[in-house]
C-alpha cells in the first residue's frame, strides 16, 4: 500500500475521531451552561475547526495525536468539580463508542462480503471500507486510552482532579504546566507506548473477536 493510499484509509477516521472527541467536550460543557465553545465557533462538526496541524502530523509518526482543545469555562457550571469531570469524560467515552460502532460495522461488512458476489467493483468498495473501519477502531482506542492517562492536561488528569479531595486536586492541577513536556518525554522514550499499547491491543482484539 502506497503512502497516498494509507492517507486515504487513515485520514477520514482520524478526522472523525478527533472532531467528535472535541465536539463532545464542548457539547457537554454547553449542556451544563457554558457557552464558551459555542461563542468561539468550536461547537461544530467541521474538522477544520478542531484540527491541530502538529497533533495531526504526530499521529502518523508517533501514533499519538491531538486536536485543539475546546475552550471550557468552569465558572459557568453550577458544580464546577462535578461538571468538569463529566466534560472530561465525554471525549474519551465518545471515542470508545466510535470504536464499538466501527467494530459492529466491520463485522457487518465482512459478513456482507461473504454473501455478495465476488465482483471487482464490490471488492473495490468493501476492501478499503473494511480497512477504514479497522483503522477507526484502532485510532479511537488510541485516543480513548491515551486521554484516560492521569496526566494534566489530558482528560484523565482532569478526571483525577474531579475525583481527588479539593486540597489534593489543587496540588495535582499544578502538574499541568509540565504536562505536555512530560507527555513528549514519555512518548519519545517509548514509555508511553509500553504502557498503553498492551491495553489498546487487548481491547482491539476484544472488539474484533
Amino acid at each position: 500500500m502506497t503512502l497516498f493510499e494509507q492517507l486515504l484509509i487513515q485520514l477520514p477516521p482520524l478526522l472523525l475521531a478527533l472532531t467528535l472527541h472535541e465536539y463532545a467536550h464542548g457539547y457537554i460543557a454547553y449542556r451544563f451552561g457554558d457557552p464558551t465553545a459555542l461563542q468561539a465557533g468550536r461547537l461544530s462538526l467541521n474538522p477544520l475547526k478542531h484540527l491541530d496541524p502538529l497533533g495531526t502530523i504526530a499521529f502518523f509518526f508517533i501514533k499519538i495525536g491531538w486536536a485543539k482543545p475546546v475552550p471550557v469555562n468552569a465558572a459557568y457550571f453550577a458544580n464546577p468539580r462535578r461538571d468538569m469531570l463529566w466534560v472530561a469524560l465525554a471525549g474519551p467515552l465518545t471515542n470508545l463508542l466510535l470504536a464499538i460502532i466501527s467494530a459492529v460495522l466491520l463485522r457487518l461488512v465482512l459478513v456482507g462480503g461473504t454473501l455478495l458476489p465476488k465482483l471487482p467493483l464490490i471488492e473495490a468498495v468493501l476492501v478499503p471500507f473494511s480497512l477504514m473501519l479497522a483503522t477507526s477502531i484502532w485510532i479511537n482506542l488510541v485516543l480513548c486510552i491515551f486521554n484516560f492517562l492521569p496526566i494534566p492536561p489530558l482528560d484523565g488528569g482532569r478526571i483525577m482532579t474531579g475525583l481527588l479531595p479539593e486540597r489534593m486536586a489543587a496540588r495535582f492541577a499544578l502538574v499541568e504546566r509540565y504536562g505536555f513536556i512530560l507527555i513528549l518525554v514519555l512518548a519519545f522514550t517509548g514509555v508511553l507506548s509500553a504502557v498503553i499499547l498492551p491495553v489498546i491491543r487487548f481491547t482491539n482484539n476484544l472488539l474484533l473477536t
